[in-house]
């Protein structure tokens, strides 16, 4: 039976807001975001050449630019393959409070009686979601990327192919590691101790069980100062 990876490729760095929590900004990607993001299709290349595995034609990618970016520079080095874009691989969303400041967020929810104060450390809670409209918590921005790739791994194999098979997925960090807890293949703890590097692939088997499995990659080890923006 034919093998089915994923590669989860975090975007590379881009033109951030600072002090803004949102990862929901529409920036390009710095000189040395391209420069990642063309090092993560030299480095899919050479797994996919190494491993003799078969590309899926498909890359899917988050909306924002940065992930897009990313996507266009990988596919350049691997034949053009088409990038779609889901809603579904973007970051934790802050809602209304999207592109705010932390303090411009704290002011906002300190002057609105309905709200207590967030509690300390929520930008890096994965359980905590601002009580505005559209937020959620990193889990269930992790739970949305999880069910992404089960649900497109899933129509993958019902496709029948007959070679081991590679599909990448361009995202963000913080969704990705919460998703790969929500895919049993990090333990809660793991998911603020660690991060991703800018476009260096984690790669992800899904099993016909529906059971998932590290394969390859590397995760980089968290700062405890880092929050989760990404």
């Amino acid at each position: 039976m034919s093998r089915l990876i994923a590669a989860l490729v975090r975007h590379g760095d881009y033109h951030q807001l600072p002090g803004a929590p949102s990862a929901h900004q529409p920036f390009a990607l710095n000189a040395a975001g391209e420069t990642q993001a063309r090092d993560a299709g030299a480095i899919l290349k050479e797994i996919l050449e190494r491993e003799t595995w078969t590309l899926y034609p498909v890359i899917d990618s988050s909306q924002m630019l940065r992930a897009w970016q990313t996507a266009d520079h990988i596919a350049k080095q691997l034949g053009k393959p088409e990038i779609h874009c889901f809603d579904a691989l973007a970051e934790r969303g802050v809602g209304a409070a999207a592109n705010l400041t932390v303090a411009q967020i704290e002011q906002v929810l300190a002057a609105d009686p309905r709200f207590p104060s967030p509690p300390p450390g929520w930008k890096a809670d994965s359980h905590y979601r601002l009580p505005l409209q559209g937020a959620e918590s990193l889990l269930q921005a992790g739970e949305r990327v999880a069910a992404h790739l089960r649900d497109s791994m899933a129509q993958l194999r019902d496709t029948g192919l007959r070679e081991d098979t590679l599909k990448i997925y361009v995202g963000h960090g913080a969704a990705f590691r919460h998703a790969a807890h929500h895919l049993g293949v990090l333990a809660f703890e793991d998911i603020a101790r660690l991060s991703m590097y800018h476009g260096v692939p984690v790669l992800l088997e899904s099993q016909p069980d529906g059971a998932w499995r590290q394969i390859g990659g590397q995760w980089k080890q968290r700062k405890p100062k880092d929050d989760f923006v990404d």
